[in-house]
């Protein structure tokens, strides 16, 4: 019987070689400017319904009784505004003395603040039908 202590393959094997230590490979080279999406930094702050998505413009703020003018839905609500948390007390991540029974209607709190997120522009905006056509050229008729 063999003195290892464990049969499987690798375990103080004597055919490894020399030192058994593996070739070390100098590091892969950094390349410089920005890594990620390629897209760089967000260009533009807008507020869009929680409902539809719909990009609402934000003149002076949100009004208490302005709809969205894509499906109509209360903007001035808590799922629209910053403060909103599901996993907080009341859903708010403020202080504030009593909950909101609906938080998708229309509300006078104080504390709202539209909750606004950086988007990145795009140069070229291309309607759907543009799209298919290009679709069509790459591909063709299959």
């Amino acid at each position: 019987m063999s003195d290892r202590k464990y049969r499987q393959r690798g375990y103080k094997d004597e055919d490894r070689g020399s030192g058994g230590r593996r070739e070390r490979r100098p590091p892969p080279e950094r390349k410089e400017g920005p890594r990620g999406r390629g897209l760089g930094a967000p260009t533009s702050t807008v507020f869009r319904c929680n409902d539809c998505g719909r990009r609402v413009a934000m003149a002076g703020g949100i009004e208490i009784e302005q709809k969205c003018p894509n499906c109509e839905a209360d903007l001035h609500s808590c799922v629209n505004c910053q403060h909103f948390d599901p996993s907080a007390r009341w859903q708010c991540r403020q202080e504030i003395t009593k909950p909101v029974a609906k938080k998708r209607k229309g509300n006078e709190c104080e504390l709202f603040a539209p909750k606004s997120v950086m988007e990145f522009e795009s140069e070229s905006t291309k309607s759907p039908e543009e799209a298919r056509a290009a679709f069509d050229d790459l591909f063709g008729n299959l």
